[in-house]
């Protein structure tokens, strides 16, 4: 018995790794994979590409123009070879062991439609099994039926992926796929009419991924018309079958209309102003299809009243029945309202800068104001620094402002305007600005009016772990308020993207309205640029001299830790590697460390603190080798070509409590070493300088900085400040 899942891909970059991962199970030789790219304008191709060329299992077809979910499932079909096929959504995924359980039914069974349940995963980590998962078990069924034994198969969810059918059969009785949102839908019903075996399997094998942004279906549009199209089809699909298909009119009838009802009465589908033409058909399919001797439902005596209304195309009557009340929630809601009143009372200092704020935000928007921030107003740095320079170049008509924490005052840049975090001035120039760039989100208390726009930078690539991916690890995550970090970042209109990797996790953890920036990074134009005399510059300002091997260590900070603790022993291993190396030591800015060379008693002019150092990138470009663990800065400073180590003694540690977007030891950017005497080996080996370790590097730097091509800054300038369309990602 072998099957083909057949898998149609259409921007779903941040999912479609964990849907791939969840099906090849990799002892299943009777398995084939059919990848559709469906024209995906994102990164879809190239990693259905990087499945297939290490697994035979996986066939891909790349398709030139969109055609659609429903045509995209049909070249997938043609192209299948299984004795059946599972239509699987790719932002979806298999439970654990799942494809092979669903296997193994087929064989013992052999039927024409096996019908499995499904569990529904929301973006907040909830996982809920399906609401008619009782419909496996209740009355017990044998192992095979038809629907005429068992007429509850038509209240199954409409969707195609919780089955799996012949395909033979599909061919029989030419069920192909149509265009529309509800594609699903004039397959999923004929194909339990037709069918004289169906089978079940009692077990949640498929997880239908609630995206908060993306569903189709959940956007209001007239294509939602589209039910009409579908829903006449399956009538006429029942007529071909013949008489017998009389005693099942009913129950689909009922189905149909409860489904155009959900359609019409929720607010994110039909448009109001489409209300009453949607409804007008909803009237026509009515009395089209109804069932002689129909008696609208006794059990809801609302529902039945909507079906009268419905049958007479009372639009009047059907506002009046669907119109909201005041339910629970609203009930909860008002409460919420009582409750945050009467948390008013603040202190009057607080009270009276937020009355100030409000006050200023009736004040019209100033079109040339521009506020930047990094690391939670630490200062200038970072994306933001690059990208504030270039808007002083491209648009000097911008007037650019920083807010900074009282104590980061003194590090501020001559010549650089700022604002001191809540103060009144704060308060104007946050109410006022038209654009707000930040590498970190802005406090909860920023409101974000109609007409402002917000560039969200990021401050790395994330190997590890970011945003909702965390949820899944409760150690990285430390009491996060996932809810609330959603809420921040719906303010963003834009994200920057470092490199494709960027662009998939940021997609999955942080599912919101924004345009993606797929740009490089703005801070690594410089480390891009950067010249032999720049380098000579900046090593002569930290005393490095000529002929050292100077190390730049920076390590990531560890959320299993709770304090900075290195992970060898700086003194010993410096006491090894000999005179000709000094560490540049670059705590990560978690930590408040302060001469910890001297409190450590490492020798001072070989061990230089610098963790206070404004700019990170003149450390990297002074330096001559990077030595790190699983901090971002890897990625960046691949750009400048130079040796870098991954010290990975507590890898599989860190995998385990923070989650990793990929394996790292599996591609390194050059030498990795396991513990401390691997470590000294490979400095005075010279490893990291070997052809080995520099192709490593070439790879990695392939794969994680193809848009670093000290551009990125005038590309984020131009989309945001300027308005231009720019090519996206750069060619």
């Amino acid at each position: 018995m072998s099957l083909s899942i057949i898998v149609p891909a259409h921007k779903v970059q941040g999912y479609i790794r964990q849907c791939l991962d969840s099906i090849l199970d990799p002892d299943l030789p009777n398995l084939e994979v059919i990848a559709i790219d469906d024209a995906s304008p994102d990164g879809c191709g190239e990693i259905l590409d990087e499945f297939a060329e290490r697994d035979s299992r996986v066939r891909v077809r790349h398709l030139t123009e969109n055609v659609g979910l429903g045509h995209a499932r049909n070249i997938g079909l043609d192209m299948a070879t299984g004795d059946y096929v599972w239509f699987f959504d790719s932002d979806d995924y298999a439970t654990e062991g799942a494809v092979r359980a669903v296997l193994d039914r087929l064989d013992e069974t052999r039927p024409d439609v096996l019908m499995f349940d499904y569990a529904r995963s929301y973006w907040n980590g909830k996982v809920k099994r399906s609401i008619i998962n009782h419909l496996f078990r209740e009355p017990p069924a044998p192992d095979v039926f038809t629907l005429a034994d068992r007429p509850s198969l038509l209240e199954m969810f409409t969707s195609i992926w919780n089955r799996a059918i012949r395909r033979e059969f599909m061919v029989e009785h030419g069920l192909r796929f149509n265009s529309g949102y509800y594609e699903d839908v004039s397959i999923t019903y004929p194909v339990l009419m037709a069918a004289e075996r169906v089978s079940f399997l009692d077990r949640v094998c498929y997880v239908y991924r609630q995206r908060r942004r993306g569903a189709i279906t959940k956007t209001a549009s007239a294509k939602h018309f589209d039910a009409f199209d579908q829903y006449d089809r399956i009538f006429a699909f029942m007529d071909a079958l013949g008489p017998e298909m009389d005693q099942f009119r009913p129950l689909m009838f009922d189905r149909t209309i409860w489904h155009l009802l959900v359609i019409i009465e929720r607010a994110d589908r039909v448009y109001p102003s489409e209300k009453q033409r949607f409804f007008a058909e909803m009237s026509k399919t009515y009395n089209r299809y109804k069932p002689p001797g129909h008696v609208p439902p006794d059990d809801d005596a609302r529902l039945a009243d909507k079906h009268r209304a419905i049958e007479r195309n009372d639009f009047k009557a059907w506002e009046r029945l669907a119109s909201p009340r005041f339910t629970a929630k609203a009930k909860k809601s008002g409460r919420k309202v009582r409750k945050l009143q009467r948390q008013g009372v603040v202190r009057s200092k607080q009270l009276a800068k937020d009355r100030y704020y409000q006050l200023r935000r009736r004040l019209p928007v100033e079109e040339d104001l521009a506020v930047f921030a990094a690391y939670w107003y630490r200062g200038y740095a970072c994306n933001p620094a690059a990208i504030y320079e270039k808007v002083r170049e491209l648009a000097p008509h911008i007037r650019c402002v920083w807010i900074v924490k009282p104590g980061g005052r003194k590090a501020m840049p001559e010549g650089v305007d700022y604002v001191v975090s809540g103060s009144a001035e704060y308060y104007r120039t946050i109410a006022a600005a038209k654009y707000f760039v930040n590498n970190v989100n802005f406090p909860d208390h920023l409101v974000k009016r109609p007409g402002q726009v917000h560039l969200e930078t990021q401050h790395g690539t994330p190997l590890k772990k970011m945003g909702l991916d965390q949820m899944e690890y409760p150690v990285g995550a430390n009491d996060m308020d996932f809810k609330a970090l959603i809420e921040r970042s719906d303010r963003w209109d834009f994200l920057v993207s470092s490199n494709p990797l960027s662009s998939e996790a940021w997609e999955r953890g942080f599912p919101c309205h924004y345009e993606m920036l797929e740009i490089g990074y703005p801070r690594n134009d410089r480390l891009v640029r950067a010249t032999e005399e720049e380098r000579a510059r900046l090593r002569d300002e930290l005393g490095l001299a000529e002929g050292t091997t100077a190390v730049l260590y920076a390590p990531t900070h560890r959320d299993y830790q709770r304090h900075y603790s290195p992970m060898f022993d700086i003194g010993r291993v410096m006491s090894q590697l000999g005179d000709d190396h000094v560490l540049l030591l670059r705590a990560h800015y978690y930590y408040k460390l302060k001469d910890m060379a001297a409190d450590m008693g490492w020798p001072e002019d070989r061990v230089i603190d610098v963790s206070a150092h404004p700019s990170v990138e003149e450390l990297a470009i002074a330096s001559d080798a990077l030595l790190t663990d699983y901090s971002s800065v890897m990625f960046d400073y691949a750009n400048l070509g130079k040796p870098i180590v991954i010290y990975a003694n507590d890898w599989e540690t860190y995998k385990l409590t923070r989650g990793v977007n990929f394996d790292l030891p599996e591609f390194p950017p050059g030498v990795i070493a396991y513990n401390e005497a691997e470590l000294v080996d490979a400095f005075v080996s010279r490893a990291p300088w070997s052809d080995a370790a520099t192709k490593n590097l070439e790879a990695f730097r392939a794969r994680f900085c193809p848009w670093d091509d000290g551009n990125a800054a005038e590309r984020a300038v131009r989309r945001v400040f300027l308005g231009e369309k720019i090519a996206n990602p750069p060619q």
